[in-house]
């Protein structure tokens, strides 16, 4: 046979290989069902150009490293105490100043499948067991504290902590899949995000690479025990904050890269629009003491990224070849994790940017929480707390 020849049919080899996908290497192997939806990205001209060229991030302190696993969001009780964070083995945890005290929890059908394990991800296949506990936030009134759980939906837990109690589990009799973040206004009304319907945590990596658009933004009246829907038919909608004076809360669209503003008060009441498109994609979005929001950066945007959004039929394909989830995964960071953390004004301008683009210090981000002049950052992949001094 000719070296052509041989050629050939090695490619021809290769890709029945590809296409077959015998040993179910792919990202999608397991998930017959996955669908490829377009994301109508901003246009490039849109998107920041800003960076930090001094890579401040990198003069961050790592606490707690290898003592807490998976530590998405971060919060601090109307006492100031803290910080209190949701472990990837479904724990909420509090931090006394000494040691970290096991506070509440969300599953009640806790086992050994929840101890101890290597990193955050290693908790993955058991999440929807011992519950994983992601958006926190206190009632500054009550000293409540609520849990947006991925799996056990909206729950709340006093301020003795233990098993918290289930608030809201369903909207529209459809259930929640993947509840994410939360906030409240000062009439105890909770706000909080369902990132799919189709996807649970446990699959976010899917649901990343899916870009599929059955997120929901929902609303909870404590009142009358009520659950609505806001907002539809969103791609990823995940962190959410009121703004300070109430009138509007912003919350992450993952998948389109951007904050949208939804409108509580004024002539605008119950619409929405854009509030400002991201230089990457978005995590959790926190508001300061002084009425800016904090945004957590999961990585910037990239030319495969943008190339695999508008082109489902391209990302499909490349989904199907036998790489690895974690390589497709890397591909569309940018080939390696990086810490971003953006502010905006209250009225959508970029006031600072910060970030460690080589990931040498904080890797990952996935919530700043700013506190007396230092910025408390949570990452739902990583093993520690980064800790950085705006002085």
């Amino acid at each position: 046979m000719t070296p052509t020849g041989i050629l050939a049919g090695l490619f021809l080899l290769l890709a029945l290989y590809c296409g077959i996908d015998p040993f179910k290497h792919s990202a999608i192997s397991e998930f017959p069902d996955f669908k490829a939806f377009k994301v109508d990205l901003a246009d490039g001209s849109l998107v920041p150009a800003e960076k930090d060229k001094d890579n401040l991030l990198q003069r961050s302190e790592i606490k707690f490293l290898n003592q807490v696993q998976g530590p998405e969001s971060i919060a601090f009780d109307p006492l100031g105490r803290g910080p209190y964070t949701g472990l990837a083995d479904g724990r909420i945890v509090f931090w006394d100043g000494h040691k970290w005290i096991d506070f509440a929890y969300t599953s009640p059908n806790r086992s050994g499948l929840c101890d101890p394990k290597p990193s955050p991800l290693s908790y993955l296949k058991n999440e929807h067991i011992c519950g994983r506990p992601l958006g926190l936030r206190f009632d500054k009134k009550t000293g409540d504290l609520y849990i947006a759980d991925a799996y056990f939906g909206l729950l709340k837990v006093g301020p003795e902590g233990g098993l918290a109690t289930s608030l809201t589990t369903e909207a529209e009799g459809i259930p929640l899949r993947f509840t994410n973040d939360l906030d409240m206004d000062d009439e105890g009304n909770i706000y909080f995000t369902d990132s799919s319907t189709r996807y649970q945590r446990r699959n976010f990596m899917q649901l990343v690479f899916s870009g599929e658009d059955s997120g929901r933004v929902l609303k909870y009246n404590p009142i009358t025990k009520e659950t609505t829907v806001l907002l539809r038919d969103l791609q990823f909608p995940n962190g959410l904050s009121l703004s300070k004076d109430g009138t509007f809360f912003v919350f992450c669209e993952g998948s389109m890269g951007r904050l949208l503003k939804y409108w509580l008060k004024g002539e605008k009441a119950g619409t929405s629009e854009v509030f400002a498109i991201l230089p990457g994609f978005p995590d959790n979005v926190r508001t300061n003491a002084e009425g800016n929001f904090w945004v957590a950066v999961h990585c910037r945007r990239n030319f495969y990224s943008y190339l695999c959004a508008i082109y489902p039929k391209l990302r499909m394909f490349l989904l199907k070849l036998p790489i690895p989830t974690k390589i497709q995964y890397l591909l569309h960071i940018g080939g390696r994790p990086h810490a971003v953390a953006v502010k905006y004004s209250p009225e959508g301008k970029l006031l600072q940017v910060l970030e460690d683009s080589q990931g040498k210090v904080v890797k990952a981000i996935s919530e700043i929480e700013e506190k007396d002049g230092k910025l408390w950052m949570g990452s739902v992949l990583m093993p520690f707390i980064g800790v950085y001094s705006l002085a």
